[in-house]
């Protein structure tokens, strides 16, 4: 009786044993022969060889790249067929990341600078030169890509490896939907957060300290997003200068972030606007330096790669630069962006939705947003005047896509401040184009109560949730506008 197996016995070896009650003895001997020649050549045979290779992620160049324990950039991978690369990987940085091989159908798990250390076995079944990556949007185009050399006849008894098998998230919603996020919060920047005017004033220096943050933020009723955000709001904050001011701009990274994230402001001159000398790894913090030599209106956005992805997710804000004498007075000020939101679901599908790069790459938004979500500039924030007042909205276009065609329902737009330019002034507009990544600047007198509509006059576009609310209250002036009453026969008056 056996108590246990202390080894696997070969296929070869176990048919032969279970052949062996039915042979006479001149059988039995032969049987043992066979038996003694199959187990020394399964001994003989030499295991596959194992090549452990350890990997970290991190930045060099302003890139995110994967570095060996030399420190070597992207390094060559190398080995033979019929070996096997266990590679064991981890992020240096903190940020998340995986890798692939997809011409050998191999995938690691995702992992993060909080996450043990991924690993992942890669056979080498045939000789060539096979691309390795990192398959989160926008990590190979910033650096993450190497080359792997296999040398070596190829191994006539591997199997051909199937094809890779991609799922376009966005193309139809097959996918099953996750609950919406318990702990979901409000993204939605308050319109109201307008900082003073600077008036006439002599250029200062001014320090603006940003944080960027991911968080599970409201996009609608029942809906959420995980938002990538300057200081855990869409927009981010609007910054205000005046030209000839020296602005430092600290950007720290939260520690808890998942991705690299940066800072690109339009008002900038040099350095690509300050994104090539910002990328901030989690948990870290750059600062830059520069003058405000052009006055007007400008959209700041992030820039690390999937740019698209990190300004559809909410990463994108205004900064003004007051001409020399200032802008001039008015009674109300207001922050209104517009972005377009790219996710696997269809617009008003309830449960947590995420951002797709397929729907992203054919520009085919499933939300519209002011401010970020469905109802921000309405429901959950307020922007109110009286009738007599003049108003200003500071108005931009996140994007990453879509040009805005910026309109106010009942309203016209007294001066029009060309495409964020100050000193360019249109009068009497009706509707003004606002590319994505540009800024206009709006003045209108409000002469009559009641509730304005701005909208994207691509009308469609406030079906998908961009629309806002303007509350203005006060007497009726029966010679701006008059209803129509009934008539007797209860039709409308024409």
């Amino acid at each position: 009786m056996f108590n246990r197996i202390v080894a696997p016995i070969p296929t070869a070896v176990a048919l032969l044993f279970v052949a062996a009650p039915l042979l006479g003895s001149v059988g039995a001997t032969a049987l043992n022969k066979q038996v003694s020649a199959a187990t020394q050549a399964v001994a003989a045979a030499p295991a596959a060889a194992v090549q452990k290779i350890v990997l970290k992620t991190g930045m060099a160049g302003g890139k995110m790249v994967y570095l060996d324990d030399k420190g070597t950039v992207n390094p060559v991978l190398r080995g033979k067929v019929g070996e096997t690369l266990e590679i064991t990987i981890t992020s240096g940085e903190g940020a998340e990341h995986d890798i692939v091989f997809p011409e050998l159908n191999v995938k690691s798990e995702k992992f993060t600078g909080k996450s043990a250390p991924v690993k992942v076995l890669v056979k080498l079944t045939q000789s060539g030169k096979f691309t390795y990556y990192c398959s989160i949007p926008g990590h190979r185009q910033i650096g993450m890509e190497g080359v792997l050399e296999v040398t070596g006849p190829a191994d006539a008894n591997a199997k051909a490896q199937p094809a890779v098998k991609t799922v376009a998230m966005g193309a139809a919603n097959a996918d099953p939907i996750a609950p919406a996020a318990k702990n979901a919060v409000s993204i939605a920047q308050d319109p109201n957060a307008v900082p003073k005017p600077l008036g006439a004033r002599a250029p200062q220096f001014v320090k603006y300290a940003i944080e960027t943050v991911e968080l599970e933020g409201r996009l609608d009723d029942g809906t959420t997003f995980t938002y990538w955000t300057f200081g855990r709001k869409v927009p981010g904050p609007m910054l205000r200068v005046k030209k000839g001011d020296m602005v430092e701009i600290k950007l720290t990274n939260n520690a808890a972030s998942k991705a690299v994230h940066s800072i690109d402001l339009h008002a900038v001159t040099g350095g690509m606007g300050g994104g090539e000398h910002t990328q901030v790894a989690p948990g870290e913090t750059k600062t830059i330096t520069f003058k405000a030599l052009n006055p007007g209106l400008y959209v700041y956005h992030c820039a690390t790669p999937s740019v698209a992805h990190h300004i559809s997710a909410g990463m994108y804000g205004l900064i003004l630069v007051e001409p020399e004498k200032g802008l001039p007075k008015v009674d109300k000020e207001f922050y209104v962006m517009q972005g377009d939101l790219y996710t696997n679901h269809a617009f008003g599908t309830k449960g947590h939705h995420e951002y797709s790069p397929e729907k992203a790459a054919d520009e085919l938004p499933s939300y519209f947003l002011f401010n970020g979500a469905v109802g921000a500039l309405g429901k959950e924030h307020k922007m109110t005047a009286k009738a007599g007042e003049t108003v200003r909205v500071f108005f931009g276009v996140g994007g990453p896509n879509k040009v805005s065609s910026f309109h106010l329902i009942g309203e016209i737009f007294d001066k029009v401040y060309s495409e964020g330019a100050t000193n360019t002034i249109k009068q009497n507009v009706q509707t003004t184009l606002v590319p994505a990544g540009g800024a206009t600047i709006v003045d209108f007198k409000v002469q009559y109560p009641g509730k304005y509509l701005f909208v994207d006059h691509a009308l469609s576009r406030a079906a998908k949730g961009g629309a806002a609310v303007l509350e203005v209250s006060g007497p009726a002036d029966a010679s701006v506008y008059k209803p129509s009453h009934p008539n007797m026969h209860g039709d409308m008056a024409h």
